[in-house]
């Protein structure tokens, strides 16, 4: 067996060199018999990211269970999964904005991170506008008062998360003691793939909680309403028919003695 180490240059992605030595071998004739295989940094990224996968998938079972014991209704539960689902699309325009790789580590802990924030304000939500509907509110009003009363909390939760991880999502290091501001500084280098996942995936978040959750719940109501008006209707075209077989039968001649 034969080790081949190396580093990359500093400002170059290690897994866009990786991909060009995977290509490189691929391409050459080692001999039979002769694999390769990368180790050390595309190796420990392998088995970060077989974990997190496995972490996330948890996290979402978990969140399931937890949100259909509490509102038990499948339509609420999907809609709070979903926009934990669709705030990664957040987090990876985030990334492009701030030209910056997809860090296995350190972002995919940032989106699991996200998935407390996002289920809480869903959950503020959704339990407002059931408690208005449970007190006779009509579906349109109720998601408009919903709105209204949840509005500032929702958006409160969020900046207050956002705000508190900004300043190392844009590399600032504050020294208080020393009295002094730098940017790029080291220390807030490893941690800038997880505040920027935290900073872009809530605030792209917080727009899906007050615009697409509600109006998710207005399109479910409105089907609701379609249904049951064709129930209605189906129920009324029985009725006529029985109605107009009994009348028929009623009308018919009697056979004589």
């Amino acid at each position: 067996m034969i080790t081949v180490s190396a580093n990359v240059t500093e400002g170059v992605q290690s897994a866009i060199v990786q991909q060009k030595v995977i290509d490189t071998l691929s391409k050459l004739d080692l001999g039979p018999g002769v694999t390769f295989k990368l180790k050390g940094e595309d190796e420990e990224r392998a088995k970060a990211g077989a974990f997190l996968s496995k972490a996330f998938g948890t996290a979402m079972f978990l969140i399931f269970a937890i949100l259909l014991a509490q509102f038990n209704k499948f339509t609420s539960v999907l809609l709070v999964l979903s926009a934990v689902v669709l705030s990664t699309i957040g987090v990876l325009l985030g990334l492009m904005i701030m030209g910056q790789s997809f860090g296995v580590v350190m972002t995919g802990i940032g989106i699991i991170a996200n998935a407390g924030v996002i289920v809480n304000n869903n959950i503020v939500l959704i339990d407002t506008y059931d408690r208005l509907r449970h007190e006779g509110m009509n579906a349109y009003d109720a998601i408009i008062e919903t709105c209204r009363e949840r509005a500032r909390p929702v958006v409160l939760t969020a900046v207050t998360a956002i705000l508190g991880v900004l300043a190392i999502a844009f590399g600032i290091n504050l020294d208080f003691v020393n009295r002094d501001i730098a940017i790029g500084a080291p220390s807030t280098q490893w941690w800038t793939h997880l505040s920027a996942a935290i900073v872009f995936g809530l605030g792209f978040a917080t727009i899906l909680t007050l615009v697409v959750t509600p109006a998710a719940l207005m399109m479910i109501a409105n089907l609701s309403q379609s249904r049951q008006r064709r129930r209605e209707a189906r129920a009324a075209k029985r009725e006529a028919k029985r109605l107009a077989k009994a009348g028929a039968s009623s009308l018919a001649p009697t056979p004589a003695e």
